[in-house]
């Protein structure tokens, strides 16, 4: 995806149901009930989603699209900075999939594409800042994903709830 692009991030349809959310307890996945119902993007959060986005590719970041036609049903964008004390890792800064098209192998490919692309760079893992949510963390886990051993700082105290993540490439 191109920085043009950029107006279609609305496209996406974030919302699901959210049974449960995991917090971090002594290094471990704690469970919790929930029950309740995510939104989809106002118009506060898509222009929150746009600058992350845009601030990406322009200092280097990459983006990749999933497409039905015109329209936008997933996408995934790998931040341009290279973390982890070894900085060795690349961060998957967003990623979503349209509430329609999931489970359906679009997340799988994004992910796929963004760590032949971490690769390319140099990476040896993707760090996943990933919401709470089951879905999320499931996703990830099924995608190789392990909880990471080093916490990175910056992206902890700007989400503190996100379960921390890395995927080996």
């Amino acid at each position: 995806m191109s920085q043009e692009q950029a107006a279609k991030l609305k496209e996406i349809d974030r919302s699901e149901h959210i049974d449960l959310i995991y917090e971090m307890r002594d290094g471990k996945l704690a469970e919790i009930s929930a029950n309740h119902e995510c939104p989809n993007w106002n118009e506060e959060s898509v222009t929150e989603l746009k600058e992350r986005f845009l601030h990406e590719l322009r200092n280097g970041g990459f983006a990749i699209g999933a497409f039905d036609g015109d329209r936008l049903v997933g996408f995934g964008v790998l931040a341009h900075k290279f973390r982890g004390k070894q900085h060795d890792r690349l961060q998957v800064d967003l990623m979503y999939v349209s509430r329609s098209r999931r489970r359906r192998g679009i997340g799988t490919r994004i992910m796929e594409e963004l760590s032949a692309e971490a690769r390319r760079r140099g990476a040896s893992y993707l760090y996943i800042s990933s919401t709470e949510t089951r879905s999320a963390v499931s996703f990830y886990t099924s995608a190789g994903s392990q909880i990471a051993d080093e916490i990175d700082e910056e992206l902890f105290n700007k989400e503190p709830l996100d379960i921390h993540m890395i995927r080996r490439l």
